[in-house]
């Protein structure tokens, strides 16, 4: 199939990695499975075995007037470890490298046929300037989350453009579901589409 450039050209690639049918379940499996591993799972909390304390009962079982009890270590005080206390964990999901690469497929496909897929010649500004960058989108008339995704990102495309909320740079190894999905456009040039293209094939 041909996708058509910004400048009025086209170029040639193939309909297995650009002309897929959406599939949205794997698309959302692929979108979960990143976002899970981004997880720290860092969260930890004390049981009651692991807290301070309590190895001398509080007061005697009888007599006290007051609720018997064998230690402040149990979870019903205020100073006592958690029941059910939270541990480190792995929030990793397992994605077959085929299935990922078919989700990857399927979202570039549909990029194409919603015209959000911008296929420009080079993406690069002369200076670190975010107006450089601004004024480069705007001449494109695109507006809202955009994604640069050049050959290979240069210093002064990375310092001019994250200033820019809406806008982000990545080269073409670091694309994921994530960005490309929650993008309302992607202009990408013509050397990282071949190299997409090599990838995903």
């Amino acid at each position: 199939m041909e996708i058509k450039l910004q400048n009025g050209g086209s170029v040639q690639v193939a309909d297995g990695v650009f002309a897929r049918d959406f599939n949205e379940g794997l698309v959302h499996q692929a979108v979960v499975a990143y976002m899970a591993a981004a997880r720290a799972g860092t969260k930890a909390q004390k049981t009651r075995a692991e807290v301070r304390g309590g190895n001398v009962k509080p007061w005697r079982q009888k007599g006290t007037g007051r609720a018997r009890h064998g230690s402040t270590r149990t979870p019903i005080w205020r100073t006592g470890g958690r029941a059910f206390a939270a541990q480190p964990r792995d929030y990793e999901q397992k994605i077959n490298r085929k299935a990922y690469r078919a989700a990857m497929s399927s979202i570039f496909s549909e990029l194409v046929r919603q015209g959000r897929l911008v296929v420009v010649d080079a993406i690069d500004v002369e200076a670190p300037k975010t107006k450089l960058v601004a004024s480069m989108l705007q001449g494109m008339g695109l507006k809202g989350v955009t994604l640069l995704v050049p050959e290979v990102v240069s210093e002064n495309l990375y310092l001019a453009a994250r200033n820019l909320g809406d806008v982000g740079v990545l080269d073409p190894s670091a694309l994921d579901p994530v960005s490309l999905v929650g993008s309302d456009q992607v202009v990408i040039t013509v050397g990282a589409l071949k190299m997409v293209e090599e990838w995903l094939s």
